[in-house]
């Protein structure tokens, strides 16, 4: 009998009424072996068997791939083959058969009834059955011709397990093992997911992970198999060394790689977990920084990493060969195109003879040259530089190549991708459309103005496409819609104002036709506000734009007395606003618009009135001044000019805004108005990016409202007010004018004799007053991070506010050390140190009455913040230092708002 079978006894251990029996992958499973087909006596025929390779934990496969286990034991050495007699088949029989057809399993040997059994004839039928990898086990027995084939199949397939695996879970893993329930075990296919789980790893930069499958026997030839994976440590680069250069040190070219050497300080770096496609590229970074510093001949010799000898680490050498520096030679353009001329071209170009070689202001003329040609409508101009070395003199003569290419014309413009969206909303962006000239400075304008919409994808490009003639062109928007509702919400708390909320639902893009819609709540102690708001960008399908807010708004300010809150005053404000825009130009546009509001501010009678009138002493005279009702119907007009490249979140370009507003067009409110708002951003490379804001207003009354010098012409209500969140490290109104009632404790109850100051200014009465003028200023600039950084939604950013409102009439206070009586009989507020009886009443307040604040000096204040696209939402987070301010500021170090998109 010939035969291959497991050679040896693999002990089992129970596991839920199954046997676990190790699975061992080597290099042996490669290939069967030649078998050798034993003789076999006619009276007593025994069996010679071949081990087949198994699989055990001794064979567990780790990175480097290179690494071949080595068995715990040998097989057992087959014993010799007897010499086969040579018969002829007469039958052929199957047997131990079980999910296979007799039938098919012969289909699979080459042996057939009539041939000559031999020694090689029975070694080839071992083979061919083997080489289905349906079989864990065949015999051969020739009985005088008559041949049986005993065979023991594979087992199925029951589940797959994964064990061990926290880093990568198994949606990441089992889409990769192609062995899969119901399917027939095979070895080789074990071997090979777990070479698969093993790259997976490698990819994640585990290179110590290990996989060592198992397989648990089950009822009915069933089996279970289960990858036990040590994932590991995640395999970092101890170390990068450089051999060969002389012109930069091993610091300035490590600081060009994208890979960095672990460190401590690198703790949240991605760069210091070692990627073989990141060195790769580092390699191409390498010969970039050469290449733009003149070293044309640079290379890199070889670049090789080795893993520690514990696994945990890599060591990156680079062998680089410098070269010699080259200049710039002559420069020329060719231009096949009749309407440029190559002389004149070459004047303008920033590239001159005797000029560093740079290899990227070569590829940056490439641009410029395309793009000037695709201005001019050649949008499939072909610029090509000719390089001409000069190793003598060391200089590279540049000729840029423009080859002949046809005028092109827009074919057609087709919208892709947006389901919501109405193609109209995005079509209409366009400046170019069909039938005109192609321009690559309006696909370019086309494009920034598609991502200011804020409806599609951040990395938006209008995509070209060859049209139907070699003159035709077809632009392309192939738009991923993203969610463009906004639910923002911040909170605040502080042991003055309880708590500070504010929400405000909105969407951009109502029902795909780029109308906004939005409702904002606001709710503190401080204020409470209602605004519900809509504009149309396109009204009437015009490049004519309207909007509508309808609002109420309500503020309060307050003081405390026996520990209990009272209000000052309280001012309502109900109105609304209507504007329409006009498109001037590509980036000018004209709005107007028209606000009406209804004001009143009241205080309580009970306790702030003395005879009819509103008390100075109890209330103070600005509150005084400024209670009665009011309607304001004001007129307003913008001048917008705005070349940012995105409105949402803008990386070059300038804004400027300059608005004037009338009130006295019919109310009670008369006064002029000026502001004025400018912004600038800048890309300063690897990621930064650089943006100067600013803005500023006045406001004068026209006319006057009382003669006495302490009443500001202009009304509380109608000034400007600067804090949180217009200057950070401030509260809300906490800059500027302002009067301020500072406590008195521990004062005699009769004589209001005695007593100190309170220093909690939770425990103080402040009034922000506002002012006629203000400016602010914000400098800033947003770091990159890594890629894992960006990828969560990180953009950190440092700051420095500066700014001041100021600017209002000086109004009368009490001064220092004023009384309040509390009235016996009517237990309120007097200014009467006696009753309607005649008794003395108690001192209820004491305090200093100060106005402070209306200073032109700049607040200032510099800091950290971080907006984070959280799962939940964006999230804006600030932390600020005040370094310069003026008494009686109210400064603020932490705030956060955060929201969520649908």
């Amino acid at each position: 009998m010939i035969g291959r079978n497991s050679g040896r006894t693999v002990p089992a251990s129970p596991r839920a009424s199954s046997v676990a029996i190790a699975l061992m992958v080597t290099t042996c499973m490669a290939g069967v072996p030649e078998m050798a087909a034993a003789q076999q006596s006619q009276a007593d025929q025994k069996p010679a068997r071949k081990p087949s390779a198994l699989f055990g934990k001794h064979a567990r496969q780790t990175a480097p791939a290179s690494a071949v286990p080595v068995p715990a034991s040998p097989a057992p050495a087959p014993a010799a083959p007897p010499v086969v007699a040579e018969v002829t088949v007469k039958t052929i029989t199957i047997d131990g058969a079980q999910r296979l057809e007799p039938d098919t399993i012969r289909s699979y040997i080459r042996l057939r009834e009539g041939d000559r059994y031999t020694q090689a004839a029975a070694d080839q039928v071992l083979k061919d059955l083997f080489a289905t990898e349906l079989f864990s086990d065949v015999q051969l027995r020739n009985n005088n011709g008559d041949v049986v084939i005993q065979v023991k199949e594979n087992p199925v397939v029951n589940r797959i397990i994964l064990e061990g695996n926290k880093r990568l879970k198994e949606d990441k893993i089992l889409p990769e093992i192609k062995l899969s329930a119901r399917q027939i075990f095979t070895r080789s296919k074990v071997r090979a997911d777990v070479a698969r789980i093993i790259e997976l790893y490698k990819r994640q930069g585990r290179f110590a992970a290990s996989v060592e499958p198992k397989m648990v026997m089950l009822e009915q030839n069933r089996v279970d198999i289960v990858f036990e994976i040590s994932e590991g440590p995640k395999s970092k680069v101890r170390q990068i060394n450089i051999i060969g250069n002389e012109k930069f040190s091993d610091g300035e070219l490590r600081g060009q790689m994208v890979t960095k050497q672990s460190r401590f300080f690198r703790l949240f770096s991605s760069g210091t977990s070692y990627d073989p496609d990141r060195l790769a590229f580092d390699q191409q970074k390498l010969r970039q920084y050469y290449l733009t510093n003149g070293y044309a001949d640079f290379r890199v010799v070889s670049a090789v990493a080795e893993l520690t000898p514990d696994k945990r680490d890599f060591i990156i050498t680079y062998v680089v060969e410098e070269g010699k520096r080259y200049k710039f030679g002559d420069v020329k353009v060719d231009s096949q195109l009749r309407d440029f001329d190559g002389d004149k071209l070459a004047e303008r170009l920033s590239i001159k003879k005797g000029q560093w070689y740079n290899a990227k202001a070569v590829e940056d003329t490439v641009d410029s040259l395309t793009e000037t040609a695709g201005s001019f409508g050649y949008a499939f101009a072909d610029v090509r530089p000719d390089f001409q070395r000069d190793k003598d003199d060391l200089t590279m003569s540049v000729t840029f190549r423009m080859a002949e290419a046809p005028r092109v014309y827009v074919e057609r413009v087709d919208v892709n991708g947006n389901t919501l969206t109405q193609d109209k909303v995005v079509r209409r962006e366009f400046r170019l459309g069909e039938g005109d000239a192609f321009n690559s400075l309006q696909i370019k304008r086309s494009t920034n103005r598609i991502k200011s919409l804020g409806y599609f994808q951040e990395k938006f490009e209008v995509e070209q496409k060859p049209g139907s003639a070699a003159d035709r062109i077809v632009l392309e928007a192939n738009v991923e819609e993203k969610p463009t509702g906004q639910l923002q919400l911040s909170a605040g708390f502080s042991s003055l104002e309880s708590f500070i909320f504010q929400a405000s639902i909105q969407q951009n893009n109502f029902r795909g036709r780029g109308q906004t819609v939005g409702l904002s709540v606001d709710y503190s102690r401080y204020s409470r506000a209602v605004q519900v708001s809509f504009t149309e960008p396109y009204l009437f399908d015009r490049n004519v734009s309207f909007g509508m807010d309808v609002y109420r708004r309500d503020y309060n300010s307050f003081n405390y007395f026996n520990s209990n809150r009272n209000t000052t005053y309280r001012q309502a404000t109900t109105g609304f606003q209507a504007r329409i825009g006009v498109a001037l130009t590509e980036y000018t546009s004209l709005i107007g618009r028209y606000t009406l509001n209804f004001d009143n501010v009241t205080l309580d009678k009970d306790t702030y009135y003395l005879n009819g009138q509103c008390s100075p002493l109890l209330a103070g005279r600005y509150l005084c001044d400024a209670i009665g009702k009011r309607t304001s119907s004001i007129l307003g007009v913008s001048l917008v000019y705005d070349t940012r490249d995105n409105r949402l979140r803008p990386t070059r370009g300038s804004s400027l805004v300059l608005g004037g507003d009338i009130a006295g067009l019919g109310g009670s409110v008369k006064y002029a108005r000026l502001t004025a708002n400018a912004s600038k951003y800048v890309p300063l490379g690897h990621g930064f990016i650089f943006s100067l804001r600013g803005e500023g207003g006045a406001i004068k009354a026209l006319g006057s409202r009382s003669n006495d010098p302490s009443i500001d012409d202009v009304r509380l209500t109608d000034r400007f007010f600067l804090g949180e969140p217009q200057i950070r490290g401030f509260d809300i109104r906490g800059v500027g004018p302002r009067v301020l009632r500072k406590q008195y404790s521990g004062y005699d109850q009769q004589t209001g004799a005695g007593g100190t100051v309170s220093t909690d200014r939770n425990q103080w009465v402040d009034d922000a007053l506002g002012g006629k003028y203000y400016y602010l200023a914000h400098a800033e600039v947003e770091i990159p991070l890594g890629s894992g950084a960006r990828e969560m939604g990180l953009r950190p950013s440092i700051f420095v506010d500066a700014g001041a409102v100021f600017g209002v009439a000086h109004p009368q206070t009490t001064g220092a050390g004023t009384l309040l009586y509390l009235d016996n009989l009517t237990q309120k507020l007097t200014t009467s140190s006696k009753d309607s009886s005649g008794a003395v009443n108690q001192v209820a307040q004491k305090y200093d009455e100060v106005f402070v604040g209306d200073s032109p000096k700049p607040r200032i204040s510099v800091g950290i913040g971080v907006n984070w696209n959280s799962p939940f939402g964006p999230f804006r987070i600030d932390f600020a230092k005040v370094l310069s301010k003026v008494e009686g500021d109210d400064p603020k170090a932490f705030t956060f708002n955060v929201g969520t998109q649908f």
